[in-house]
């Protein structure tokens, strides 16, 4: 898998000229979907099928500042995946290499009515891409 890459805008900027600490979630979730894209699975498809993943659970710890301008490059890995939920982590790195911010989000899968979906039984391929990817 590629890493996502993102620039710093400057309206994600606060007065001091660093990056505000709420968008690093904004950007896990941008590099999530890229993720699945990736994979062959976008969320448009996911969702034409009956399918939504709504969050369960996200965490990010921040290690050193970033600010307008610069590129980020997020790698995304499945940590745990047994069907029921989805445990993703993140790596954030500046252009320079250096680690800014590592997370963690955790996702079901739910049909459209809200209801828990048997992922191996009623979404066979997906299942087996994701399981492919599991650390």
């Amino acid at each position: 898998m590629q890493p996502y890459i993102h620039h710093v805008h400057y309206y994600e900027t606060d007065k001091m000229g660093i990056t505000h600490h709420s968008n690093y979630i904004r950007w896990m979730e941008e590099a999530r979907i890229d993720f699945l894209e990736q994979m062959g699975w976008p969320m448009t498809k996911l969702e034409s099928m009956g399918l939504v993943s709504p969050v369960l659970n996200v965490n990010c710890d921040y290690k050193k500042t970033t600010t307008f301008s610069d590129t980020i490059s997020i790698m995304v890995s499945v940590t745990e995946f047994k069907g029921v939920k989805l445990h993703l982590a993140y790596e954030m790195k500046n252009q320079d290499g250096d680690i800014v911010s590592i997370g963690t989000s955790s996702h079901a899968f739910l049909d459209m009515n809200g209801r828990p979906v048997k992922m191996k039984k009623d979404y066979p391929e997906f299942f087996e891409v994701l399981n492919s990817v599991q650390q």
